[in-house]
């Protein structure tokens, strides 16, 4: 019997995810490419003989998605693997059409196919959309079990995009230095940083059956920490997932936003001091609706900004977490909602855009007043840097989860806007720990 020809379709994370635990070894298939798509410059590279495996000897070309119709021609490719996320319902049946009319099948992989199942508990924090708010609640929950005297090792959803991927199989992250070692991007750093400076040890990489061995021998517990609106590569025995009543009606519209939501044992509606009451019960009527038997908590990330004085009345420019902006759809973030806290001028950035920034804002045209972290390489953090030094402003407002200018040379006065998440009654996010600890007898 021949082989099943397969053209996985991704972004770098969840489709690498699915190759190493499906179809690496797996003689009934033959996967031809990997495309990817949402990330800037992860196309044209391969996909390595140290990560593919022995029946991909040469490894795994990458191309960008654009080239899907001349791929499934040229490897006359039968099934096509949709592994990225965050996408809206009508945009993957777009996508379902596309690969359809080009005569192949395509594939939504599951849970029971690409979740791998760990030695030690597991506790996994995941959202409905990008932004929720995943980096502040992954800290809290880290943190309430450091409080309770265990030791979590953290483990992060990918974000493998230097060039070299042989040198991402495995990661582990200890020190701030760690980050340099391992050439993190700005996107990484901004999740990486705040776990380590908490004395969190933390995991990234490719290849997750081996980081999970290597984490499992330093852990009393797990903490997955997700990346998009993306489910768990771990199976969860507590899943915690965020949902924003900023963007209601979202938790059940986006793909796969909404198999996070139907998992999960507790579901926190998060931002509820900044948004409107209708949106809020909106999206809590929705949850009870999908998901009946979750728990619900109700939580707010108030926002803490330094030096307040430093932008009262001035012109600045603001700059947000990437990917809550750009495929997140956000307008803006918490960098917006603070300067206009503390009677900022905010000024629109896209006339002092410059290189790839220009082409940012030309494909995620809904940003006008913020500007995104993009820092996928060296020369974007260049091109970041060289947008916000040209800006004609008075300050710069940092609403990233890291210290911007400790990575690039900001020549004006700036400020940062630091949140943390902070839960609304009971039962709360201790409740909730403590007696998953009990019931796992972890202490």
């Amino acid at each position: 019997m021949s082989k099943i020809k397969v053209i996985i379709m991704g972004a770098a994370g969840r489709d690498f995810h699915n190759f190493n635990v499906f179809f690496r070894d797996n003689e009934d298939y033959e996967v031809v490419a990997f495309t990817a798509e949402q990330i800037p410059g992860i196309g044209d590279r391969i996909y390595p003989p140290e990560l593919s495996g022995e029946l991909y000897p040469e490894g795994i070309k990458i191309y960008p998605e654009e080239q899907l119709p001349e791929l499934i021609e040229k490897f006359d490719v039968e099934q096509c693997i949709l592994a990225y996320s965050d996408l809206p319902y009508e945009y993957v049946g777009h996508k379902i059409a596309w690969v359809n009319s080009l005569g192949a099948d395509i594939r939504l992989m599951g849970t029971k196919t690409t979740m791998l199942k760990s030695k030690k508990p597991v506790v996994a924090v995941c959202a409905v959309r990008t932004g929720c708010g995943k980096s502040q609640t992954s800290r809290r929950v880290n943190q309430i079990l450091v409080d309770m005297g265990l030791k979590p090792v953290n483990i992060r959803h990918p974000m493998p995009y230097d060039p070299d991927l042989t040198t991402q199989i495995a990661q582990r992250y200890e020190k701030l230095e760690d980050m340099d070692k391992y050439n993190c991007t700005i996107e990484e750093r901004e999740e990486y940083e705040p776990m380590i400076n908490m004395g969190v040890i933390l995991y990234a990489g490719v290849d997750y059956g081996k980081i999970i061995e290597q984490a499992e021998e330093e852990a009393e517990i797990i903490t997955w920490d997700g990346g998009n609106n993306d489910f768990p590569f771990y199976k969860p025995d507590l899943l915690i997932v965020l949902t924003d009543p900023h963007r209601p009606g979202h938790e059940t519209s986006y793909y796969p936003g909404e198999t996070n939501l139907r998992m999960a044992d507790v579901v926190i509606i998060n931002k509820v001091e900044t948004a409107d009451y209708e949106d809020i019960e909106e999206v809590r009527e929705s949850i009870m609706e999908v998901n009946p038997n979750a728990t619900i908590i109700d939580a707010a990330s108030p926002l803490v900004i330094e030096d307040m004085e430093k932008i009262k009345g001035k012109r600045v420019i603001v700059v947000e977490d990437g990917p809550t902006v750009t495929h997140g759809d956000m307008p803006y973030g918490a960098g917006y909602i603070a300067a206009r806290k503390s009677g900022a001028r905010i000024v629109d950035p896209r006339p002092y855009a410059v290189g790839s920034l220009v082409e940012t804002f030309q494909k995620y045209d809904h940003l006008e007043d913020v500007l995104p972290a993009m820092g996928y390489g060296k020369a974007q953090m260049k091109d970041l840097q060289e947008t916000i030094n040209k800006a004609e402003v008075d300050a710069v407002v940092i609403g990233t989860p890291i210290d911007l200018a400790r990575l690039i040379d900001i020549k004006k006065p700036n400020v940062r806007v630091k949140y943390n998440l902070q839960e609304i009654g009971k039962p709360d996010l201790e409740d909730v720990l403590r007696e998953f600890v009990e019931k796992h007898k972890l202490k």
